[in-house]
């Protein structure tokens, strides 16, 4: 009776072993998941490099940070984390180091991996300081942030109109320019993420519209009495420019409430919509602005002809291409 007393109590022992294991896995998994930076821990783990770099070749800090929190998603991207690469700068002909390739303006681009992220934030100095192009812009002071990113954006370093704005918006917004005095300068313990906001795809207002971004690329909502001529006066872009990135003919009318892009479109959606079920009135051109992806590409994934258009309750692809089992 002893015997098979003993040998309940272990089952039970066991029993009890394996189900407080099972419950005890997910919150492990949970745990050792990474949590995004925000943009105050951007702030703190780079500070110091871009007053390093400001102090070696006079680049303010500021636009330095603003730069690095915008192109890498504030250290959160894929070419960040895997690559070291804050500046998205990709390998070009002279590049003798590693690299990594990433889905960009096009498939599998090839672009520079660090073994540091300080080797990011000198390379990315470098790019500044041995190119014709920047030369202009150190002829400003340090503390002059706002001629530093109008400076940039004329040279050409991002296609976005709005580019000069998003940089100021963020140093603005998140006092980068107390980094651009050669001083000692201490975080503001008083500030959270919750008052400054979130700047993922912010909006950013220009004289009249707010500009906003999808799948990484900027875009406005049409109003009314908009024609391309008062936009292009306003965004400062060039006659054939809005016509292009949205793929419209010349005799095309603008309607209000359209989404007007600003920027190229992309060769596929954004990560998590993979697949459009077609709705009444939906044509090919629609979705692709709805979901900010060339037409060309959207008709190759489907197998579609151009001009052709989907049939009420089908499934357009928008990442992948279509499966040859749903022909």
């Amino acid at each position: 009776m002893i015997y098979y007393i003993a040998r309940v109590r272990l089952l039970f022992f066991f029993i009890v072993l394996i189900i407080g294991g099972s419950s005890c896995s997910p919150k492990q998994s949970v745990t050792k998941q990474k949590k995004a930076f925000s943009g105050l821990d951007y702030i703190e783990n780079y500070k110091d490099l871009a007053i390093r770099e400001m102090r070696r070749t006079g680049i303010p800090a500021s636009i330095t940070l603003a730069q690095g929190m915008l192109e890498s998603d504030y250290g959160n991207s894929r070419l960040a984390r895997q690559a070291n690469n804050h500046f998205g700068i990709k390998c070009h002909n002279n590049w003798q180091g590693r690299s990594i390739y990433h889905d960009d303006d096009k498939r599998n681009e090839c672009f520079r991996k660090y073994d540091n992220p300080y080797e990011s934030y000198h390379d990315h100095s470098e790019f500044l300081t041995s190119s014709q192009r920047y030369k202009f812009l150190f002829n400003y002071k340090e503390t002059d942030y706002e001629s530093w990113a109008h400076g940039l954006k004329q040279a050409g370093y991002a296609t976005s109109p709005v580019y000069a704005n998003k940089l100021i918006e963020l140093i603005e917004r998140y006092e980068l320019y107390k980094y651009d005095n050669h001083t000692e300068v201490y975080a503001d313990e008083s500030k959270n993420e919750d008052s400054l906001g979130n700047v993922d795809n912010f909006s950013l207002s220009s004289p009249g519209h707010k500009v906003y971004n999808k799948n990484r690329i900027d875009y406005i909502i049409v109003k009314r009495g908009d024609t391309f001529h008062s936009l292009n006066e306003e965004l400062d872009l060039l006659s054939w420019e809005l016509r292009k990135y949205n793929e419209l003919d010349n005799d095309y009318k603008l309607t209000p409430g359209e989404i007007l892009y600003l920027q190229p479109k992309r060769n596929k959606a954004a990560r998590g919509y993979d697949v459009h079920i077609v709705k009444e009135g939906d044509t090919m051109h629609s979705i692709s602005q709805m979901y900010g992806i060339k037409l060309k590409k959207l008709y190759q994934k489907n197998h579609l002809e151009k001009g052709e258009e989907p049939e009420t309750g089908t499934k357009i692809y928008l990442r992948k291409d279509k499966p040859d089992n749903e022909e």
